[in-house]
């Protein structure tokens, strides 16, 4: 099974980049997290980002990989625990799924990305920077993994 990231913005720090691929690195052959990155559309000053927002979704829905299960990340969405993750993530190798998480960008995600959403998760109560929730959700995707392959890595 393939885990893809698909995330809005293709220059970050190098922090950021060096975090998610720490743990991209890390991740077993047998389940690749792969990601793509797609360029931010143009916000015009004094707009809401509804542009911005389309032009993204069409990049998004452009790449999203045939037969993958998309998983949109959004602050609404269901709060799960590591394990419950975990959980997820061997079902969906049962089915045959492979996920492809959808992070959007400043102006969040327009709504046709979130109607072909499989599920909606929500990483955190807390807003967080669309560049720091790429490497929290590469680290909780490495220790689900963990927890499947019993791997000491996550501990309760």
């Amino acid at each position: 099974m393939k885990l893809h990231v698909i995330a809005v913005g293709h220059k970050m720090p190098g922090w950021i980049d060096a975090g998610y691929d720490d743990y991209a690195r890390r991740m077993p052959p047998d389940m690749p997290l792969l990601l793509n990155a797609i360029k931010p559309g143009h916000r015009v000053a004094g707009e809401d980002g509804s542009r911005a927002r389309q032009l993204e979704a069409e990049r998004i829905l452009a790449v999203l990989p045939a037969g993958c299960l998309p998983v949109v990340l959004d602050e609404r969405g269901t709060q799960a625990t590591t394990r419950e993750l975990a959980a997820w993530l061997q079902g969906w190798m049962a089915e045959g799924v492979s996920p492809a998480f959808v992070i959007g960008g400043a102006d969040g995600l327009d709504a046709s990305v979130k109607t072909r959403a499989g599920k909606l998760l929500g990483l955190s109560k807390l807003t967080l920077p669309h560049a720091l929730t790429r490497v929290l959700l590469a680290e909780q995707l490495y220790r689900a993994v963990c927890i499947i392959k019993g791997h000491p890595y996550h501990r309760d």
